[in-house]
């Protein structure tokens, strides 16, 4: 019986006091008054010019995909380490992926590959902030910069984490976050978008808006609200905005006890790197992350399907995470791998997450701790 869960999600304390004071409000739907105080907070706290609440990360990715003009035939270079959605968006739009091999280090996209990957019809490069630790965003921006692509920052775990003086999202043309139940902040479902470009505001509302003018009508700027173009219903309900208000109301706390976790797992375990049993997450010197989840490298699979049943068989819930895209069906359907795949479905083999969320008490850590020493002798 699992009694140490993998995850358990955020509550404050807060979240129903504050829904019943949305439906008070007799304002449940999309843009209400916690709405607005989420965006606000990401803005302020983030220095995002702009920053839009969806109903999905899923859903602010194809929003970027949109904004980024992402026609058919063009060319999206991303890691085949991710979820999804970072490859669904684009080929919604009707792009062909073009995976690139990741970094041994760090489980991002190696920026050393990406050039290579270039082609006449590429128009975007997705990274992925993987585990809240940062991508190396001057490499890959300078990259952008001289071949004119659009970099979109799939930053899904990277809310509060930092590359150097700028916050995740906020660096390349867009960033989507998530705030899923697994996040460090949640709101059930949903995400957001963030952007700096003025000029792109007005289109990413109408998308956002079901493809109508309704933001500028709701604000007093036009007498009446139309269809002007493509869109869809990405405005997450206002109750889920009230949910996650609560939450980042407690931002830092929720951060501090979930670095707490993540200290301790990485101080306790270190002896076990030392002897070479496992491999521990590495954090480079420009990035600054966010405690969203704590991995171990195992020397192969068979031996990460080993140290999970171990740690099942003592009541604790481990995981491993992403199967490569590429060698998925719509992987192979969709796009093709560049390059040798000298790393991205070794690492993956090899990776496991460990229980990692707020108030995860330091009786359950030390347990966690106990369980992966006795499995290494």
């Amino acid at each position: 019986m699992i009694d140490i869960d993998f995850n358990v999600p955020p509550f404050t304390g807060n979240e129903l006091k504050y829904m019943e004071q949305a439906i008070q409000n007799r304002k449940i739907s999309g843009d209400g008054m916690f709405t607005k105080k989420c965006s606000a907070w990401l803005s302020e706290q983030f220095g995002a010019k702009h920053a839009l609440l969806t109903t999905s990360c899923t859903h602010a990715l194809e929003m970027a995909a949109v904004l980024a003009d992402i026609q058919p035939g063009d060319e999206v270079i991303l890691p085949s380490y991710t979820f999804v959605s970072t490859g669904d968006a684009f080929v919604q739009r009707g792009a062909r992926l073009v995976f690139v091999d990741i970094r041994p280090d760090t489980m991002n996209i190696d920026e050393k590959r990406i050039e290579d990957a270039v082609t006449e019809r590429t128009r975007a490069i997705a990274v992925v902030h993987y585990a809240g630790v940062a991508c190396a965003m001057d490499e890959i921006l300078d990259i952008a910069g001289r071949h004119h692509l659009k970099v979109v920052e799939d930053a899904a775990q990277g809310v509060g984490a930092w590359y150097k003086d700028r916050a995740l999202g906020t660096i390349g043309d867009f960033g989507c976050y998530s705030f899923h139940e697994t996040k460090n902040y949640s709101m059930g479902e949903g995400g957001a978008i963030v952007f700096q470009s003025d000029e792109t505001l007005e289109e990413a509302e109408i998308i956002r808006e079901k493809g109508t003018n309704r933001s500028k009508f709701f604000r007093g700027e036009i007498d009446k609200y139309t269809w002007v173009n493509y869109g869809s219903s990405y405005l997450p309900s206002d109750l889920n905005a009230a949910y996650l208000w609560a939450q980042l109301e407690k931002a830092d706390e929720i951060a501090g006890d979930r670095m707490e976790t993540w200290d301790f797992y990485d101080r306790q375990l270190r002896p076990l790197a030392e002897r070479g049993c496992i491999e521990q997450p590495f954090i480079p010197e420009y990035a600054r992350h966010n405690a969203h989840m704590y991995y171990i490298k195992t020397a192969d699979q068979p031996e990460r399907a080993e140290l999970i049943r171990f740690l099942r068989d003592r009541g604790i819930q481990a995981v491993f995470h992403y199967v490569p895209l590429h060698s998925a069906p719509a992987g192979r359907q969709f796009g093709r791998f560049h390059g040798e795949d000298r790393y991205t479905t070794k690492e993956s083999e090899r990776l496991l997450r460990l229980p990692l969320y707020y108030h995860l008490t330091q009786e359950n850590r030390e347990r966690v701790v106990e369980a992966v020493r006795e499995f290494y002798g």
